[in-house]
């Protein structure tokens, strides 16, 4: 399915220019083309889904202590907020939990929800517990060595984050497909 993501404008590297006025299209997993919104809509208008943000598109961003967020950190479940809080448990208070291979897959899920709420689509592993590298597998999060710049390019993945004026993350996709929308 095609959808053509209407926004303020488009960075396709992250600190690159905003190019404002132009949209990008998705087919699938792949962006399809990135350019003006007029001649967008012209070329994709009657046969895609039109989005639009009030935000700049972007590449999605890249956690480098992805590792240590999810392996070395407890999320709570939002069912435990009144005894262990919401934010995350690390060093002694984490070893007192006595924590299962369930419990940390449990962890991990709400860790990575965490992240999308970021923009993030990428982050650096390795993953030596199971049950959290079966999190991240299944997330479609991307896993990568080190911090390689992202871009947004034509046959590239759609794996991007859309960010309001005051770098609130309003929307992230991963292989086109949107994972996170704020509210």
């Amino acid at each position: 399915m095609l959808t053509l993501h209407r926004v303020r404008g488009v960075r396709l590297v992250h600190d690159g220019p905003l190019d404002t006025g132009h949209a990008v299209v998705v087919d699938g997993a792949r962006i399809a083309a990135v350019g003006p919104y007029d001649a967008l809509f012209a070329t994709y208008g009657e046969q895609a889904r039109v989005r639009e943000w009030d935000g700049a598109l972007t590449p999605g961003g890249h956690e480098p202590a992805g590792a240590a967020l999810l392996e070395a950190a407890y999320h709570p479940d939002p069912r435990e907020a009144d005894e262990l809080g919401s934010e995350p448990i690390t060093g002694e208070a984490l070893a007192a939990l006595g924590m299962t291979e369930a419990r940390w897959g449990a962890s991990a899920r709400r860790g990575l929800q965490r992240l999308l709420a970021t923009g993030t689509t990428a982050l650096t592993g390795p993953f030596t517990r199971p049950a959290v590298r079966t999190a991240v597998q299944r997330s479609g999060i991307v896993e990568l060595p080190d911090r390689r710049p992202r871009a947004l390019t034509v046959g590239g993945p759609a794996d991007f984050a859309v960010f309001g004026e005051d770098g609130t993350c309003l929307a992230t996709a991963l292989a086109g497909r949107l994972v996170f929308r704020r509210r």
